[in-house]
């Protein structure tokens, strides 16, 4: 803990007693935890039954089976379409179910009598900006599987699967599959292999670009190994794969694809007057909190982030991006709210960005305002169980502890933290408590956050 930061805040529930407290107005990076004022803030503005809207639509006019226009996917920012969170567990094919909406597309499609399209299939991706991961995250999280973008349009949460094929220690990992295949991609291979059971591995790239860059060890002799990075442009690849099934299902097409972004660069975008065709609906957002907090799903949180953004009441001559808009109009909701959120700089919903600061104090003040939420129970059950949920399943696990706390975790490079609720026979506690800089491996140092926390509540 040399030249570490810490912070620990326990308070009774019900009288608000300060049981125990350690520099909690101290600002830290919270890494996930961020995601409890998100996702909090969520479920008292939206409410618990919000669902995000895809819709299938057209311009012109059908006769005689053939559309004299375009089709247009009408992205929303679901961030759920398409998300192998939203597969049943135990599913054999899960990438077969993942693209349930898509088949439900294809005979919407057929149902309103198209057989043939003049245009071009369009994935109207306007909603958002083009911002679509933060200014302030790091390389090494721009292409990853974690650091997915927050489009307009957004699919199969966003990430692809590479399959590696790893020979002897020292050589390099040959490519064999990308699932779902991404017309375009291009890797960069400086992939190594070496004797290792851990991959730390790399895929880098940003936003709209095909290039992806490939670094780091994955372990050797692996016939099948397995990394995950993000869709470069979740919308074109959503109306290239609609572009495609609907040929397969012989319905001719004779435009191409393209989208908002694209069009409106070039200068060639015009608002048509539209029909619907059908629309997709995410689950209700009572279950995307519960997939935030148990899972840390971090394109879930922004998405939501941006969505909370509409509701910001822009200043003259004020100009913010999608995620300026979120998080300016979060820590704005949090103040009308009461608590003082002095120690509160949020640069995305998540807390990817190193740059994001919260103190124990608000956190707890927070976690006490929910307690008193009409949302209270769904907010409370999104959080995991020590010992036996989500992101928790393995901490505290055997302890006194394991199954009467539920916590949020949050980690990132020598940052650990924890927040949550804590039951302890008749009565309930709210708890904080954040080390940054910490020496030495991750897992010594939640050990001793283990050690603590036991002692605090034995």
């Amino acid at each position: 803990m040399k030249g570490a930061s810490f912070s620990v805040l326990v308070k009774e529930i019900g009288t608000e007693r300060t049981l125990y407290t350690y520099d909690t107005d101290r600002e830290l990076i919270p890494a996930s935890v961020m995601k409890l004022v998100t996702s909090s803030a969520a479920l008292e503005v939206l409410g618990e039954d919000f669902r995000f809207e895809t819709t299938l639509e057209y311009d012109g006019e059908i006769k005689d089976g053939i559309l004299a226009g375009n089709l247009y996917i009408k992205g929303s920012g679901d961030p759920t379409l398409g998300s192998s969170h939203m597969v049943p567990e135990g599913t054999r094919d899960v990438f077969y179910v993942q693209q349930q909406f898509l088949r439900n597309w294809i005979q919407a499609i057929k149902n309103a009598g198209i057989r043939e399209i003049e245009g071009s299939v369009i994935a109207d991706d306007s909603l958002f900006d083009t911002e679509v991961i933060p200014m302030k995250w790091l390389r090494e999280d721009m292409g990853s599987y974690y650091g997915a973008g927050s489009y307009s349009i957004s699919v199969f949460d966003n990430q692809y699967r590479l399959i590696l094929k790893t020979g002897e220690s020292g050589s390099r990992p040959e490519i064999t599959e990308c699932i779902p295949e991404i017309p375009g991609i291009v890797f960069h291979n400086y992939l190594a292999t070496a004797s290792v059971s851990a991959d730390s591995s790399y895929i880098v790239g940003y936003p709209y670009s095909n290039d992806r860059y490939l670094y780091g060890v994955v372990p050797a002799r692996k016939e099948k190994h397995t990394v995950r990075g993000d869709i470069p442009d979740p919308g074109i690849f959503l109306a290239g794969l609609l572009h495609s099934s609907l040929i397969k299902e012989n319905i001719r097409i004779q435009g191409d694809i393209t989208s908002y972004r694209l069009l409106a660069e070039a200068n060639q975008w015009a608002a048509k007057p539209r029909k619907q065709i059908t629309s997709t609906y995410s689950p209700p957002l009572a279950e995307i909190i519960e997939i935030i907090n148990k899972k840390s799903h971090n394109l879930y949180t922004d998405a939501i982030l941006k969505i909370l953004g509409f509701s910001h009441e822009e200043k003259k001559d004020e100009i913010l991006s999608s995620f300026g808009k979120g998080t300016t109009f979060v820590k704005d909701y949090w103040k009308e709210q009461g608590l003082d959120v002095t120690s509160l700089w949020m640069f995305d919903g998540s807390g990817v960005a190193p740059t994001d600061k919260v103190s124990t104090g608000l956190i707890c003040d927070l976690l006490l305002y929910m307690h008193q939420s009409p949302h209270k129970d769904t907010f409370f059950a999104s959080l995991p169980k020590v010992g036996e949920e989500g992101s928790v399943r393995n901490f505290l696990k055997g302890s006194v502890l394991q199954g009467k706390a539920r916590l949020k975790s949050g980690g990132m490079s020598r940052v650990r933290s924890y927040a949550g609720y804590v039951q302890k026979e008749d009565k309930e506690y709210v708890v904080a408590i954040i080390v940054n800089n910490y020496h030495g491996e991750g897992r010594n140092i939640i050990q001793k956050m283990e050690k603590l926390l036991i002692s605090l509540f034995q």
